[in-house]
């Protein structure tokens, strides 16, 4: 099968590498690409609770944290790791599964991540929010229309997809990413039981399997 994944490149190469092994012909299209906000100190001293959502947020929280926060919470283990360690990791991997498993109450909490970030968990945390990067849809000329399934890893990737008006099936790596695809009218046939590569890996696996 030719598959498109839509990943930024530098995000890219686990799922390709996967997939290749798996015997498929894999296209890299980014639809999204993200740009730093910043570089200034983020003073987490004094938080109870510092949340990062994304592997991205992750990794800019780590260039410009100053201070040490008594805990950290990570959706998902590949942010916990790009942060250098998490003393909460959901086993949901979503805003949702992230606010059921914090321990109430949670005190003070700073939510770093996106510029659009979902503000579920600010908000229901009552929590400070400081916006380390912005996530930009691309519109590639050059997207292989002849694919058999393109392959989903965010709600921003989706919405990207969604704008190009193509009919190529696509699998998500979970239900934010679901919905966004499904609101911007793609075909979402199967989405990954742990959002992660390993689920969006499994979720792909089990509908070519049936395709």
């Amino acid at each position: 099968m030719k598959v498109v994944v839509t990943r930024p490149r530098e995000r890219a190469a686990e799922l390709t590498s996967r997939l290749e092994a798996l015997g498929h012909e894999v296209v890299v299209c980014p639809l999204v690409e993200t740009e730093p906000l910043g570089d200034g100190p983020v003073d987490v001293d004094g938080y109870d609770w510092v949340i990062v959502t994304s592997r991205t947020g992750a990794e800019e929280l780590r260039r410009r944290m100053r201070g040490s926060p008594r805990r950290v919470a990570a959706i998902g283990r590949a942010t916990a790791d790009a942060l250098g360690g998490a003393d909460l990791v959901p086993a949901v991997s979503t805003q949702e599964g992230l606010l059921e498993a914090l321990p109430r109450p949670a005190g003070r909490v700073l939510f770093a991540g996106a510029e659009d970030a979902r503000a579920l968990l600010a908000e229901a945390l009552d929590a400070d929010v400081v916006a380390l990067y912005r996530t930009r849809r691309l519109r590639p000329d050059d997207f292989p229309r002849d694919a058999d399934v393109v392959l989903l890893a965010s709600a921003s990737a989706a919405e990207a997809y969604g704008a190009l008006g193509l009919d190529v099936p696509a699998i998500s790596i979970g239900p934010q990413t679901t919905a966004a695809a499904r609101a911007a009218g793609v075909r979402i046939p199967a989405e990954a039981p742990t959002h992660d590569v390993t689920g969006l890996v499994e979720a792909f696996q089990t509908w070519s399997s049936r395709s």
